[in-house]
């Protein structure tokens, strides 16, 4: 399961859900579901959201099980 950390870094860049959603294309449920986990974002999408959130996008997504690695 893709696990992430959009919420704390969207939090730490100051953006709201909206904000972010224009910023990479998508609507803000998109946003909402990718947080809650209930959405895993495509390859690109995911590159746009980590540009957008100025970080790696191993710091935004990761498997779960594989925090420790």
């Amino acid at each position: 399961m893709l696990k992430n950390r959009l919420k704390e870094l969207r939090a730490r860049n100051d953006f709201t859900q909206i904000e972010l959603a224009k910023r990479v294309g998508v609507t803000r449920q998109t946003i909402g579901f990718i947080e809650k986990g209930e959405f895993s974002p495509s390859v690109t999408l995911s590159l746009k959201l980590a540009h957008a959130l100025d970080c790696d996008i191993n710091e935004l997504f990761w498997l779960e099980g594989d925090e420790g690695k």
